[in-house]
C-alpha cells in the first residue's frame, strides 16, 4: 500500500462525510459517531459540529479515549480556551485549562464552620434553591460560551447528567407573561467562604471570591439570535428592583418551570471514555443527579470556551458587580 493510500485513510476517518448526528429528543441532544477526537479535525468538521451545536445545544461523543491534551485541542476548535474555572483551580499536576471534579473529594470536604456558625448560617443564609440546576459561572458577568466535560470515572449504575433546553423553556412561557418578563434583570452570585468553604488560593494570584454579576434574565444568543429564559438556579439570587417576596414568588415559579418540564430536558447516562458538549448560552444543566445514590467514584474533566458577555432584548449588557471578570487565555 502506497504512502499516499495510507495517509488518505488516516484523514478520511475524520471526514465531514462521516460524521452523524442521532436525536435523543426532538427538543435538545444528540449523539455524534463517526469522528475519533484523538486526531485533529479540519476546517469543514468543525464548522458542521458548530451548526449542529447550535441547533442541539448539546452534543454527546462515546467511546472517545482521548487524554488531556487532546481534550484541549478539541475545545480549542469552538473558540479561545479559558482557564479551568473563576475560583478553581486547574487539576493539580495537570493542564490549567482543565478542571477536574472528584466526588470523593467534594462529597468529603471540611467546612471552616462550628456548629454554631453552622446553625447561624441555615437561620441567616439565602436557601440555594432549584437543587443542582445551574449553567456555568453566571457569577461572572462573561460567563463560559460552550463546556467540553468528560468522564475517566463513573458508577456502573447512575451518574448521570441532565439537561434543559432554556429556549424551549422561554417558549414555552405565554405571550402576554414573556413580555412581562422581557427586559427583567437579575443578580446571580457565589461566596464560598460565606458558606463555610473559602477555596485555596489561585495559582494566578486572582481573587476567589466574592461573586456578584447583573444579567437580562432573558438572554439573546449571539450567534442565533433566539431568546433563551437566561435561568441558572444554582447562582440566581434576586430579580433586580423587586422586594424579597416578589423576587422569590417569581423565581420559585421559573424554577419549578425548569425543574418541570421533561419533555424539554436530555437525560444523559455516562460510559466509559465519554464526553459531552453543550452550549452554555442557552441550557442549563444538573449533574449528577442521583449524587446521593450511588457510593462509587466519579471523576470528571472539564474545559471551557469564549467569553461572551449576555445582552437582553432591550441591548442590555451585563454588569460585574464584585469579582474579576472571565477571561480566555488568548487574553492574556
Amino acid at each position: 500500500m502506497t504512502t499516499d493510500v495510507l495517509e488518505r485513510q488516516k484523514t478520511s476517518a475524520n471526514s465531514v462525510d462521516n460524521l452523524k448526528f442521532t436525536q435523543v429528543t426532538p427538543v435538545i441532544g444528540a449523539e455524534v459517531s463517526g469522528i475519533d477526537l484523538r486526531e485533529e479535525l479540519d476546517g469543514e468538521t468543525v464548522a458542521k459540529l458548530r451548526r449542529k451545536l447550535l441547533r442541539y445545544k448539546v452534543l454527546f461523543f462515546r467511546d472517545q479515549p482521548i487524554n488531556d491534551e487532546q481534550h484541549i485541542r478539541f475545545s480549542s476548535y469552538f473558540g479561545g480556551v479559558t482557564p479551568a474555572h473563576p475560583i478553581t483551580n486547574g487539576r493539580v499536576g495537570g493542564p490549567v485549562q482543565v478542571m477536574e471534579n472528584v466526588k470523593s473529594v467534594q462529597r468529603d470536604r471540611p467546612s471552616v464552620f462550628d456548629d454554631v456558625q453552622k446553625k447561624h448560617l441555615r437561620a441567616f443564609g439565602r436557601p440555594r434553591e432549584g437543587r443542582g440546576w445551574h449553567t456555568d459561572i453566571t457569577f461572572v458577568a462573561n460567563p463560559s460560551d460552550i463546556t467540553f466535560l468528560r468522564i475517566l470515572e463513573g458508577p456502573v449504575a447512575g451518574g448521570d447528567t441532565l439537561f434543559v433546553n432554556l429556549e424551549a423553556l422561554y417558549n414555552s412561557l405565554s405571550p402576554a407573561f414573556r413580555d412581562v418578563i422581557e427586559n427583567l434583570k437579575a443578580v446571580h452570585g457565589r461566596d464560598d467562604a460565606f458558606r463555610g468553604y473559602p477555596p485555596p488560593p489561585r495559582d494566578d494570584g486572582r481573587p476567589t471570591g466574592a461573586y456578584l454579576s447583573r444579567h437580562p434574565l432573558v438572554r439573546v444568543h449571539p450567534e442565533t439570535g433566539h431568546k433563551s429564559l437566561f435561568l441558572s438556579p444554582g447562582f440566581i439570587k434576586y430579580i433586580d428592583g423587586f422586594n424579597e417576596g416578589e423576587s422569590e414568588a417569581l423565581l420559585t415559579y421559573l424554577r419549578n418551570e425548569l425543574a418541570g418540564h421533561a419533555q424539554i430536558q436530555a437525560r444523559f447516562n455516562w460510559s466509559p471514555n465519554s464526553i459531552v458538549v453543550w452550549d452554555n448560552r442557552a441550557t442549563s444543566h444538573w449533574g449528577p443527579v442521583d449524587w446521593e445514590h450511588f457510593e462509587e467514584e466519579r471523576i470528571v474533566r472539564r474545559t471551557t470556551v469564549g467569553t461572551s458577555t449576555p445582552v437582553g432584548p432591550d441591548g442590555y449588557v451585563s454588569e460585574q458587580i464584585s469579582g474579576d471578570l472571565f477571561y480566555t487565555l488568548d487574553d492574556q
